[in-house]
């Protein structure tokens, strides 16, 4: 499939241009993410070269394009370039994977980007073309899995989340989570698999039960009447990046991001505790949990917290946990369908939708106990297991 337009670059360029100190440049260009990398070389180069004119008129021998990643949504690309006056330079190219916009919004992810950036939060935008983007390089490790339960890095991510969900985005500060879940819902609902045996598997799923779990969980989260924040929606190991010399730690890639239920990042982040492999054995045992809750509502008095505060938004966490699986098990349907990423994502909807199925009893449990004390004004976490 070739790439697609995805936004028009110009419009999105002079738009986050605005109220910005720095102008980010435009292309109308595309390049095809499916290509391999010593094709997909000099279209870098062609696009580097028409997005930054001060590159123009470069040999293509001064730069030099590696594969950073590959996840199952984009390729990100690393482009080191050697300029007139000897100096090296390193950006980051993003390439949305085909039909990505089907499930991410490209506008919203863009304006988050240019207050974000201001806050301090991932790398500058420096340019868009017609299916990705091209931002300032980050010098840092990609965190995996089990880097998250570390105390002392979970504390870390603790404290930049307090800091992220401060953020002021202009725009609807109305939380996305039940918007975005029944237009997943009714996308993933209305889908039909040339592959014989995907779509043999595809009907075993009963959406009459998917629906009818969605609208329970909902009403029983409108009950929490949780804080509404700017979130990231998908703080996994492979969205934060760690500078292990200086210290310093990244969170990356915004484009799920919206405002959004607090308990829905927190619980989301801990799911992710599991990997792409869903090891849900890895999930964070409530005392871990407290330790990332103190650091989260009280940097820099985490000793602090009062254990009302603890178990109210342990509550939160692993009542919005369960909508993170629900949420994920849908978009793991839709990729099935849309994406040419060799990933077995309708084996991903079971491994989601069977976890939130083992986990739920006790979660609502949990959640209804919670929210009966908290209304006669004595509410108390017990343990989920």
């Amino acid at each position: 499939m070739g790439a697609v337009n995805i936004w028009n670059p110009i419009e999105v360029a002079g738009e986050a241009s605005e109220n910005s100190m720095s102008q980010i440049q435009s292309s109308s260009l595309s390049v095809e993410p499916s290509l391999p990398l010593p094709q997909i070389t000099p279209r870098i180069i062609e696009l580097c070269k028409d997005l930054f004119k001060k590159w123009s008129n470069l040999d293509n021998s001064c730069f030099s394009v590696e594969t950073v990643s590959g996840g199952i949504t984009n390729l990100l690309l690393k482009v080191s370039v050697k300029e007139d006056n000897g100096n090296n330079v390193c950006v980051t190219v993003r390439l949305y994977g085909p039909n990505t916009d089907y499930v991410i919004n490209r506008e919203r992810e863009l304006q988050a980007i240019k207050y974000l950036s201001a806050a301090g939060f991932g790398a500058n935008l420096l340019g868009v073309f017609s299916n990705g983007m091209v931002q300032s390089f980050i010098y840092a490790r990609t965190l995996v899995p089990e880097d998250m339960r570390k105390p002392k890095l979970a504390a870390e991510i603790a404290k930049q989340l307090n800091r992220f969900h401060q953020v002021e985005i202009p725009g609807s500060k109305e939380p996305q989570l039940w918007n975005d879940m029944f237009k997943f819902f009714e996308k993933a609902s209305n889908i039909e698999f040339d592959d014989i045996g995907k779509q043999k598997i595809y009907k075993t799923v009963s959406f009459e039960e998917i629906q009818n779990e969605i609208n329970e969980l909902k009403d029983l989260t409108d009950r929490f009447n949780a804080p509404v924040v700017f979130a990231h929606n998908d703080l996994l190991s492979g969205n934060i990046m760690m500078n292990d010399e200086e210290e310093k730690l990244y969170f990356i890639d915004f484009e799920y991001g919206s405002y959004n239920y607090r308990g829905f990042d927190i619980g989301n982040h801990f799911n992710e505790y599991a990997g792409y492999e869903c090891e849900y054995s890895l999930y964070p045992s409530k005392d871990e949990q407290y330790h990332f809750f103190r650091h989260y509502l009280q940097p820099e008095n985490p000793l602090e917290v009062s254990e009302r505060d603890l178990d109210a938004l342990y509550v939160e966490t692993n009542t919005y946990m369960l909508a993170s699986h629900l949420y994920w098990a849908l978009w793991g349907i839709i990729q099935a369908k849309i994406s040419p990423i060799d990933f077995e994502y309708l084996n991903y909807f079971f491994l989601r939708y069977n976890e939130y199925k083992r986990q739920k009893e006790n979660c609502f449990t949990l959640a209804r106990s919670y929210v009966s004390g908290s209304e006669l004004g004595s509410g108390k976490a017990q343990n989920l297991t």
